[in-house]
C-alpha cells in the first residue's frame, strides 16, 4: 500500500495480511494493472520487511483508497507489521488522503 508524499511521489507505507476471499473477489474486479512507468516498477519486494525472499508482485494503478486496521508500530512513517484491509473507501480519492508524513489515514493503493 502506498501514500503520496508532499512531492507527489508514491511511497510504500504498508503491506497487508492475506485478504479474506470475499474481499479478494471484490477487489479483483476493481483493480487495474499498472501502465508502464509505475513509480514502483523495478522495485524488489520481499515477503517481509527484514526478509530477502522475493515476493511476486503485480503492480496496479494507485486509484483506490482503502481503509485499513493497523497497530501503532511505525518506522519513519511506514507500518512495521502487516495491516488488515477493512474496505474500499469509495467516498475518497487518492488526492483526499493526507500525504506521507501527515498522520495515519486510509492508504491509497
Amino acid at each position: 500500500m502506498g501514500r503520496y508524499d508532499q512531492d507527489g511521489a508514491l511511497q510504500v507505507v504498508a503491506r497487508s495480511t492475506r485478504l479474506y476471499p470475499e474481499a479478494a473477489r471484490s477487489l479483483a474486479g476493481r483493480l487495474t494493472a499498472a501502465s508502464p512507468g509505475h513509480p514502483w516498477e523495478g522495485v524488489r519486494f520481499t515477503t517481509s520487511w527484514a526478509s530477502r525472499t522475493p515476493l511476486d508482485v503485480v503492480l496496479v494503478e494507485p486509484a483506490l483508497v482503502a481503509e485499513i486496521d493497523v497497530d501503532t508500530a511505525q518506522d519513519r512513517g511506514v507500518w512495521r507489521h502487516p495491516v488488515r484491509f477493512i474496505r474500499l473507501r469509495g467516498d475518497m480519492a487518492p488526492q483526499d488522503v493526507a500525504t506521507f508524513g501527515e498522520g495515519a489515514v486510509p492508504a491509497a493503493g
